[in-house]
């Protein structure tokens, strides 16, 4: 069985790269309420990424990075996020995600922007736990380097 030559240029790009896409991602996700974007988006980049970084890298290295436990404790805190801010809608009068129901500045529409972002970071974090997992729950293991046949 042949395997991929590695290559320092592409691990080097990549390497430089991720940051910079990470950025992109909660550039998209905090955004996403005034423009083009929002949590599903920036959650998408975000766990494309780390993807990436797994796929040159390796699964072992990736999931040095993004262990199964802090995934999932990603995910939770996402969801955790997103349901905490509807409820506490629910609590002070409206409907879920009613976010002018909130009394907590003199200006309904400050607090839909603040509630908003913080929606949209929940779906985010939920969004890039579960591409990770889904991407680590379909790879194949990595297999131990073949030792060289004399």
């Amino acid at each position: 069985m042949s395997r991929i030559q590695e290559s320092v240029i592409i691990r080097t790009i990549v390497r430089i790269m991720v940051p910079f896409i990470e950025l992109f991602a909660l550039y998209v996700i905090m955004h996403g309420a005034s423009g083009p974007g929002g949590g599903f988006q920036g959650g998408v980049i975000f766990g494309a990424a780390i993807i990436l970084y797994t796929m040159i890298y390796g699964i072992a290295e990736g999931k040095k990075k993004m262990s199964d436990s802090l995934d999932r404790i990603l995910a939770s805190t996402g969801l955790t996020i997103y349901a905490a801010t509807g409820l506490i809608c629910i609590v002070c009068g409206g409907m879920f995600l009613q976010y002018r129901a909130v009394p907590l500045l003199p200006d309904p529409a400050e607090v839909s922007k603040y509630l908003i972002d913080l929606v949209e970071i929940g779906i985010g974090i939920t969004v890039l736990a579960v591409m990770i997992s889904l991407f680590f729950d379909v790879s194949p293991p990595e297999s131990e380097p073949e030792e060289a046949e004399e």
